[in-house]
């Protein structure tokens, strides 16, 4: 678990996600109407890869928790080496804020967070995917110092513009 001034970042592991699948019990509230089909499948993806390499829970998908309740998932995209520029010393992280809880700095809180873990494991380049109207993520990765180094084309989410947070000095 990570956990910030005000956030739980709550690691799911294969079982914790098949159980989110199902509308089964979890440790903290869920909104009603998720996960919805975009995010269903991507929980499916996710399970399917930790059953296959349960090395992968070292970089995981979190439910982010506020006062015993998901707001929204951050994570890596897997282990080093797992991003969109293949760069084999470096991750990706994705994030969504469901749109209830936006604006209350809790993806900067949560981004912040993950920087500083995979710090810890010894990463210090990070990767972020984002697309190219999605404001408040540019906003959010420009201000955290992250720089645009690319675009590609994603067949789940469209064009998305390619940053990158390297490390300082």
């Amino acid at each position: 678990m990570i956990e910030t001034e005000r956030l739980r970042l709550v690691p799911l592991d294969a079982e914790l996600m098949e159980a989110l699948l199902a509308g089964g019990d979890v440790p903290f509230t869920v909104p009603p109407d998720w996960p919805d089909e975009h995010d269903a499948r991507f929980l499916r993806l996710r399970a399917r890869q930790l059953h296959e390499s349960p090395e992968r829970l070292a970089w995981p998908v979190c439910a982010i928790v506020r006062d015993g309740a998901m707001v929204g998932h951050i994570g890596y995209h897997g282990p080093p080496g797992a991003n969109a520029l293949r760069a084999p010393d470096a991750v990706e992280i994705g994030y969504t804020i469901f749109p209830e809880h936006r604006r209350q700095g809790y993806a900067t809180e949560a981004v912040r967070a993950l920087l500083e873990h995979a710090r810890g494991q010894g990463i210090h380049r990070v990767i972020a995917s984002v697309g190219p109207r999605n404001e408040p993520s540019l906003a959010l990765v420009r201000r955290l110092g992250f720089v645009e180094v690319g675009r590609h084309w994603d067949d789940e989410d469209g064009e998305e513009l390619e940053f990158e947070l390297r490390p300082s000095g």
